[in-house]
């Protein structure tokens, strides 16, 4: 990662650029990297912050989406950061889903890729084969169109993860605390501007999720990235950089 993570009252994040403020949020397994293309690609324009959320600094019994919605609450207090757009990865899209449905006079507009909210096909309910290096680089792989996007360093990362008691308990709780917290119901009230960018080789959140968040948030785009899996701004980076452009182009220089 060239990205220093800045460590300052209780927050770690990555801060770049001026202007308008995108706020970036990394999903359950996500690392920081995964977002190094679009800050790369934008930072010469807008005001960029990715705050790592806390999965494995939170107390265990308050972790879930809403306790790391709370967190991105408080981290933009501390940052002084009003009027922000919120994109969001995975679990990080609905951790933005939960923050603006709570704060949406905060949130001038969305960006949900791979969101989880109303269905998601992860690694399910426990890690079988978690000492199984290969099993591990095939779930990996699973959540890519293209396995080769499944790099040695990724799955090295991921395999310490799962093997980790302490974080793994924590990933199953987290993963279950998402599936419970259904959106279908909530959606209807946001709004504001949404975005959807999705992989239509998604398998992990399938197309049809896409098309359901599509029907259901009053005020959204659909956008397809093809030969894309569960991550597009890692897989197509340059698709999603040119989707996220003209979104942002049409919702901010209005």
């Amino acid at each position: 990662m060239k990205y220093e993570v800045i460590d300052e009252g209780g927050f770690k994040y990555i801060e770049a650029g001026k202007g308008e403020t995108l706020v970036l949020l990394h999903g359950l397994m996500g690392e920081l990297s995964n977002w190094e293309p679009v800050i790369d690609h934008f930072k010469e324009n807008y005001h960029i912050l990715v705050p790592i959320l806390p999965i494995y600094e939170l107390p265990i019994l308050t972790l879930g989406v809403r306790s790391l919605s709370k967190y991105v609450n408080k981290f933009l207090k501390h940052k002084k950061t009003n009027q922000v757009v919120l994109i969001g990865n995975s679990l990080g899209g609905h951790v933005g889903l939960i923050f603006t449905l709570a704060h949406q006079e905060s949130v001038k507009a969305l960006v949900l890729t791979g969101s989880s909210g109303l269905y998601e096909n992860a690694f399910g309910g426990s890690f079988p084969k978690r000492e199984s290096y290969d099993y591990i680089r095939e779930k990996v792989a699973f959540t890519f169109y293209d396995p080769a996007t499944a790099t040695k360093e990724l799955v090295d990362e991921v395999y310490k993860t799962v093997n980790d008691r302490s974080r793994v308990i924590r990933i199953l709780a987290l993963a279950k605390s998402a599936i419970r917290h259904n959106m279908s119901k909530d959606l209807s009230r946001i709004t504001i501007p949404v975005s959807l960018i999705w992989g239509q080789q998604d398998k992990v959140t399938p197309p049809e999720v896409a098309e359901e968040f599509h029907e259901l948030l009053p005020n959204s785009e659909l956008n397809w990235v093809d030969k894309c899996g569960h991550a597009p701004m890692m897989e197509r980076p340059e698709v999603f950089n040119e989707y996220l452009s003209k979104f942002l182009n049409r919702i901010l220089l209005k």
